[in-house]
Formats: C-alpha cells, structure tokens, sequence
C-alpha cells in the first residue's frame, strides 16, 4: 500500500482523509499514484493533473522522502520507502494571491 498526504482545500473537495492508501499496481511513479489516487478519487481528477495532458498543475508539487519530485519524469520509479509504504508521497499544493 502506498501512502499519499493529500493536501487541505483537495481533501473537503474530495471528502477524503490527510492520508490516504491506495493499492497500486506495477513499478510505483508518480504516474501510476495519481492513476490511483483519480481512479479511487474521481473528484481530484483533473485538480493535481490537467485532463487531456496530464502534466501536473502549476501550483501543485509531488515530495518523496522530503525530496521535492515534482520535475522528476512522471515514470521514473519513486523511492522504495514510498514504494513500500514507510513513507508518504506527499501532493502539495500552494495557494497565489498578491
């Protein structure tokens, strides 16, 4: 099971807890998180990732390990402490206003 924090204003949105588990499938990367978390989820698909292009949203940023992934390529494999559920991967999301 992977463990995902999933960040305030999405959690009321999608009615979810901070953390989430999500069974996934194959080599886990931030893509086939995200699959499972908008699969699970169908309210936060299209909010951490855009619909057609799936690029991740401008204001959003991925951290494993207290590493930020965020430009990492979305199928490059996330840290086996991710991987085997020690660690969260955590969705950021920032909040702009001037």
């Amino acid at each position: 099971m992977v463990r995902v924090v999933v960040p305030s204003p999405l959690r009321v949105l999608a009615k979810v807890p901070a953390e989430v588990e999500l069974e996934v499938r194959g080599p886990v990367t931030q893509r086939s998180v995200l699959d499972a978390l908008e699969a699970r989820y169908p309210a936060l698909s299209g909010t951490i990732r855009d619909h057609v292009t799936k690029k991740r949203r401008a204001l959003v940023r991925f951290y494993a390990c207290s590493e930020d992934v965020s430009n990492e390529p979305m199928d490059a494999p996330l840290p086996a402490p991710v991987a085997r559920g020690e660690e969260p991967f955590l969705v950021v999301a920032s909040i702009a206003g001037g």
